[in-house]
């Protein structure tokens, strides 16, 4: 539904910003389990008319108070975070109020809009304000995410009382037959008040006034001056060459310069063969050096000294007929985020803190006002041929490796876009552990298993998503583009203007 609110306004004549913009809007009524305007994210993009590519960051923040000995450890290991943190006490940092980061999404996608778009806000927010009246569709993948997460949502009031109201997730069907619908608390109201008063009263005025009172109510260290003085920035892209091509992505608080230095490592370890498949040795480089990116990037990344400057995700791909590049991705953090919903709003808050380290010390540790390294990886390339592409993923930390296979197949061995989202991928996510598609050649399989102490075959299926989920759209200069996905989410879908 979200798709096809882009292609409506690429119909409509807007450009691929604009769409970006809208489709980012309409997901928070039509996926609030995944992303919404309690979050935030990255975008990259290449403006054809400028012929350049420019990083829109807006991501969560720590509120200005927040201070580590509000995630006391527990001494056990792991913790309920799936990024492998030591456990802090009560999972304070995984859900509740305290997991709760300063959410970016509407100033991002009003920066963006303003910077790149050309539709005014009120307009490009109408289909998202339609689809929070017309409530959330109903189905058997709406009520799987519901149930799969329903120990935790019946925890915290208010989004029990949407989700959980009767103790079980909302029938598929309403009495009379028909597709049930699910009102998100006071969402619709919410969008409307953003498309009347502007984005900005999510940061200064009356939205910002009832987001405040809920938060503190809840718990919440946020405050008035963490909104006021929150700030999306326009950054020049980090950029890099690799072999004849040239990739684009965000700067230090994204996974964009662990893909940077991995490329480069696999530069020396990989022979590319064009019209080729990977070979058994190349998916062992694959590993390889994924392994050695995040013992590098848990130990060294991270926003370290605050500076002034600048699980569950949903990631769009948009390309309009002007050549226009988007790639964007957007998050809450986990399933349904925090599990708070804020009852004067029906906004589901993320749970961002979840991305720090609640080890004491690192460059990625707590600290009041500081941004969290994310896994988010919205790329932008050229290839040698001119053609230019937009790629990314969602699935927490099992997006990078994703992304950076994917790149590897449309630059080493010259995949199409159907071949590269479709050939078989390995995963590897912060721990020695290698996932490996059940799709994957016996040879490489075998060697893969001989080479590394801990492997496991797995099928990539709807459920659970063992790894991550990509989209990709491949544009040449004669103004033809290709679009697809590889996405095990049965309300996924690609869709043309």
């Amino acid at each position: 539904m979200a798709s096809e609110v882009g292609a409506f306004v690429l119909r409509r004549g807007g450009n691929a910003i604009d769409a970006s913009v809208a489709a980012g809007l309409a997901l928070g009524a039509v996926e609030p389990w995944m992303s919404g305007i309690g979050g935030g994210g990255f975008m990259t993009l290449h403006s054809a008319s400028e012929d350049k590519v420019s990083v829109v960051e807006f991501g969560m923040k720590a509120p200005l108070d927040s201070r580590p000995e509000d995630y006391p450890l527990t001494g056990k290991a792991t913790g309920a975070s799936s990024f492998n943190w030591p456990q802090v006490k009560d999972d304070a940092n995984v859900h509740g109020p305290l997991s709760i980061a300063v959410p970016g999404h509407i100033k991002g996608m009003a920066l963006a809009l303003e910077q790149f778009g050309t539709w005014d806000w009120k307009d490009v927010i109408e289909p998202a304000c339609k689809l929070a009246e017309y409530g959330l569709p109903m189905n058997w993948y709406a009520g799987h995410i519901i149930t799969s997460n329903a120990r935790l949502l019946r925890n915290y009031e208010d989004i029990r009382q949407v989700y959980l109201a009767d103790g079980l997730p909302p029938a598929n069907l309403s009495p009379t037959g028909e597709m049930n619908r699910v009102q998100i608390g006071s969402l619709k109201h919410t969008y409307r008040t953003l498309q009347k008063d502007g984005p900005e009263s999510f940061y200064l005025g009356s939205i910002a006034e009832l987001l405040v009172s809920d938060l503190n109510h809840a718990g919440s260290k946020i405050r008035r001056e963490d909104f006021a003085e929150y700030k999306a920035f326009v950054n020049e892209p980090l950029r890099w060459s690799y072999r004849e091509h040239e990739l684009f992505g965000p700067h230090h608080r994204s996974a964009g310069p662990t893909l940077q230095r991995t490329m480069g490592e696999l530069e020396s370890q990989l022979q590319p063969s064009v019209g080729g498949l990977p070979s058994a040795n190349d998916y062992v480089a694959y590993a390889q050096t994924l392994l050695d990116a995040y013992q590098y990037r848990l130990a060294h990344l991270g926003d370290g000294k605050r500076q002034d400057i600048s699980g569950a995700t949903t990631h769009l791909c948009v390309v309009d007929k002007h050549g226009n590049l988007v790639s964007h991705t957007q998050t809450i953090m986990s399933t349904f985020g925090s599990q708070v919903m804020l009852p004067s709003t029906g906004i589901v808050m993320n749970n961002g803190m979840m991305w720090f380290d609640p080890v004491q010390g690192g460059p990625n540790s707590v600290a009041g006002g500081r941004r969290p390294l994310s896994n988010m990886c919205p790329i932008i390339g050229e290839l040698s041929d001119g053609a230019r592409f937009a790629v990314g993923a969602c699935g927490g930390r099992t997006i990078f490796p994703a992304v950076y296979q994917i790149v590897s197949f449309l630059c080493d061995f010259g995949m199409n876009v159907d071949e590269a989202l479709h050939q078989p991928r390995l995963d590897v996510s912060g721990t020695n552990l290698v996932s490996i598609m059940d799709s994957m050649s016996d040879e490489a399989v075998t060697l893969l298993e001989s080479g590394f102490e801990q492997t496991r075959v797995r099928s990539n299926g709807v459920s659970p998503v063992l790894f991550g989920v990509p989209q990709l759209i491949l544009w040449n200069p004669q103004g033809s583009s290709q679009g697809g996905c590889y996405i095990p989410s049965p309300t996924a879908a690609v869709v043309a203007a």
